[in-house]
């Protein structure tokens, strides 16, 4: 199946980015103290997208004078928001400040619309102005709006960590300095899924199963969102987390986007191990945010092994 960057691509964003400004950010913080420890304080987080449509977030921010290095958690293809993502060491919280948002129909960010999970991937997938994602891309780099204005982030190590939401934001956003990506669907997106039956791709041939017809417009409407075309404008040192080479986002199926992305770019193959995973990402974040010298806070669980 051949991709096309759609003719439209450039006005198609500058749109969405276009009306995204338009829309104030509108901030409201609420402490959480039963999730604020003696290193670090948790905040609610209440900001406004395009619709306009209430997001909901946690902002933790450490203790003493900052400015501090940044993690952004950009939203996935998941029902559920975290604080940081499961299985991290919360003592994280000490080094960086961190934030999460709930894209639109994610729990805590579900009113009006609540997703369906299967079904989030393809929800409006009628039209390009109806598909859902153009609202979540927009969510997205409303989080990174949020974040980048915040005065004790520091400026020069901001990074965004998550799936291909993390791409699309740092595509998107010149505030991204850094961005730490797993490429799960949003790749050459119909051409991927044809070749699999797993999850999140196969979203996407259930609905045309469905929807037959459709199958042009959906082609159409995909290609503003491949990660193909929005490379070349990610300038941010990158890590893309490719799957094992008998995956499907492997490093060959990942070799066009790693040449594409315009800043510094490291691909790691999986090792098939979220201890060996794990470990070789934060080593990665230390070392670009903190210095070469700085040991990576890993979860205690790992810290024997390590």
């Amino acid at each position: 199946m051949s991709v096309q960057k759609p003719a439209d691509f450039e006005e198609f964003w500058s749109n969405v980015l276009k009306e995204l400004a338009g829309i104030p950010i509108a901030p409201e913080l609420e402490p959480i103290p039963m999730r604020s420890t003696e290193f670090a304080d948790m905040y609610g987080v209440l900001v406004t997208s395009i619709g306009p449509y209430r997001l909901y977030g946690y902002l933790s921010i450490p203790k003493g004078g900052g400015p501090f290095p940044a993690i952004y958690f950009a939203p996935g293809n998941s029902s559920v928001l975290q604080m940081i993502p499961q299985g991290t060491a919360n003592a994280i919280r000490s080094r960086y400040l961190t934030f999460s948002i709930a894209c639109r129909g994610m729990r805590n960010s579900d009113k009006p619309y609540t997703a369906m999970y299967p079904g989030q991937l393809t929800e409006g997938l009628d039209s390009a102005k109806n598909y859902v994602y153009r609202g979540i891309v927009a969510d997205t780099v409303r989080g990174m709006d949020f974040l980048a204005s915040w005065p004790e982030v520091n400026e020069d190590k901001i990074l965004v960590s998550g799936s291909d939401n993390a791409l699309l934001v740092a595509a998107l956003h010149d505030a991204v300095t850094h961005v730490i990506a797993v490429p799960s669907y949003l790749f050459d997106t119909l051409k991927q899924a044809a070749g699999t039956s797993s999850y999140p791709l196969e979203e996407f041939s259930d609905y045309l199963r469905l929807y037959p017809d459709r199958a042009d417009d959906v082609a159409s409407i995909l290609e503003f969102y491949n990660l193909r075309w929005h490379a070349p404008a990610i300038t941010a040192e990158s890590l893309l987390m490719a799957d094992h080479r008998s995956g499907i986002y492997n490093p060959d199926t990942l070799a066009d986007l790693e040449g594409a992305i315009t800043g510094n770019v490291t691909v790691h193959e999986s090792e098939r191990s979220s201890f060996k995973d794990g470990i070789f990402t934060e080593e990665w974040i230390t070392e670009k945010l903190i210095g070469k010298n700085a040991a990576p806070i890993i979860p205690e669980h790992w810290q024997l092994h390590h």
